[in-house]
């Protein structure tokens, strides 16, 4: 009885010793760490829809298995000892994210991030910050950064009052649809989950000029302060604390309930336009002066290097179009396209219209109620959905898609329409995505519209940019 007594009091004893040192820990933390920590496991919950496949400018790359992305979710645990400053989440299959809490040196030519602790040993982390985790490949071609906790750090040579927000701007960048997917959504993401007053430092790793460029507006709107970019920079620079990767909701998808904030994807569209526009969003300027006159459709067309997923007859859709009522205007965007002047032809028109493909992202500078119709190639329905669909249903924009049969597709020519790839697709895709399936669909297929069928469906857009030129006046 007394060694059982004995046991009681010291399993109690142990407990009150651990209550009052995770009291005393928790009463250690700032209340902004506690915040940052929350928004990070908070923020750790998987939004994906369906299938694996991802693209680079267009190629295919395979990735794990269907079933496996869509059984998996991020797990909500405790994250490491702040006595270590460093804490790493990497619970999530679509990104790590590190966060230092506390003064942070920069050494670039390291591409090393240190705090210092020392009271403790030498703590060291790892980070990709890109958020595509899942992705073996394309992750393999991204930098590793280093974060140290240690009882020394190198002198500082450029003061920062701002904390950072590090990320790399390698991997798919360089293709339009990603720079948002995997770029520019997820850093807004991020911002207005650390740092939702917008007063932060963006750090680039791989930085490119023409990044920097092409989407210069919008990285001025997310952050007042000049860019710090690694490999351009030799000098040590601190910061207040940092984060170290940028956290994705899924495919064009902003989940406000993952956010502090409660931030949508209409809020990113309202920093595009800030970003494109001094003024709140106008209505389409009249094209005439007379009442009748006609809503202006723009038809995203693939360019000229590119040989899939091209309107083969293209002039005859266009004679139709412009039948039905409307004024065209043909858009054929490339990697040196203004965004301010794409910006300033979509937000002005009524109607988009083009063929799944990256060039579609545009559809973000398109106003709320206007209208938007993907013409989905054989083999391309779930990415037409997830992608650009989501961005229609997240700007309340209208929404058509027109599934071209087999016999607008080029591919029934080369295998014969009752090839399975053309009669079942999603039978074949249903075990995987390897690459020799999908560029069949992506990179092999052209279109050739049916008029008769497509007239049909463009009626249905004129009628409803009708009703949305209605309420513009």
């Amino acid at each position: 009885m007394k060694k059982i007594l004995g046991s009681s009091r010291a399993a109690i004893a142990t407990t009150l010793f651990c209550l009052l040192l995770l009291w005393f820990h928790t009463m250690s933390l700032s209340m902004s760490s506690i915040s940052r920590i929350n928004n990070i496991i908070a923020a750790t919950s998987l939004s994906w829809s369906s299938s694996t496949y991802t693209f680079n400018n267009d190629q295919v790359l395979p990735t794990i298995s269907f079933d496996l992305i869509t059984s998996l979710h991020c797990i909500n645990i405790c994250p490491l000892p702040m006595s270590n400053q460093i804490s790493c989440n990497r619970t999530c299959l679509r990104y790590d994210l590190c966060t230092i809490d506390g003064s942070t040196v920069l050494d670039p030519t390291t591409s090393t991030f240190f705090t210092m602790d020392p009271t403790s040993p030498v703590h060291v982390e790892k980070i990709r910050p890109y958020p595509r985790k899942y992705e073996d490949y394309i992750m393999g071609q991204i930098k590793e950064l280093n974060l140290v906790s240690g009882p020394s750090s190198p002198q500082c040579t450029i003061r920062h009052e701002a904390p950072a927000i590090v990320f790399s701007a390698g991997g798919h960048t360089g293709n339009f649809f990603h720079a948002f997917n995997d770029g520019l959504i997820p850093l807004f993401i991020t911002a207005s989950s650390f740092y939702p007053d917008g007063d932060f430092i963006i750090v680039v790793s791989e930085f490119h000029d023409w990044w920097q460029s092409k989407y210069a507006e919008i990285l001025k709107v997310l952050s007042k302060h000049p860019i710090v970019a690694l490999e351009k920079d030799n000098a040590t620079h601190c910061f207040p604390s940092a984060t170290l990767g940028l956290i994705a909701h899924g495919f064009m998808t902003i989940d406000p309930t993952l956010i502090p904030t409660s931030k949508t994807l209409m809020h990113f569209r309202d920093l595009i336009e800030k970003a494109y526009t001094q003024n709140p969003i106008l209505p389409s300027p009249p094209l005439d002066p007379k009442p009748e006159r006609r809503p202006r459709l723009v038809l995203t067309c693939r360019g000229n290097d590119v040989s899939s997923r091209r309107i083969l007859n293209q002039d005859e859709v266009i004679q139709v179009m412009k039948e039905i009522g409307f004024d065209v205007i043909v858009f054929q965007p490339n990697r040196y396209t203004s965004l301010s002047e794409a910006y300033a032809m979509l937000n002005s028109s009524h109607v988009m219209v083009g063929v799944h493909g990256a060039a579609l992202t545009h559809a973000l500078f398109l106003r709320p109620r206007s209208v938007f119709m993907q013409v989905v190639p054989i083999g391309t329905e779930w990415a037409a959905d997830a992608f650009y669909g989501r961005i229609a249903k997240g700007l309340n924009v209208n929404y058509l898609e027109y599934k071209i049969r087999v016999e607008e597709s080029s591919l029934m020519e080369k295998y014969g329409k009752d090839n399975v790839l053309l009669k079942d697709p999603s039978a074949v895709q249903k075990k995987g995505w390897p690459t020799e399936i999908m560029d069949i669909y992506l990179k092999q297929q052209n279109v050739k519209l049916d008029l008769v069928r497509f007239r049909k469906s463009l009626k249905s857009a004129y009628l409803m940019a009708k009703k949305f030129m209605h309420k513009e006046r």
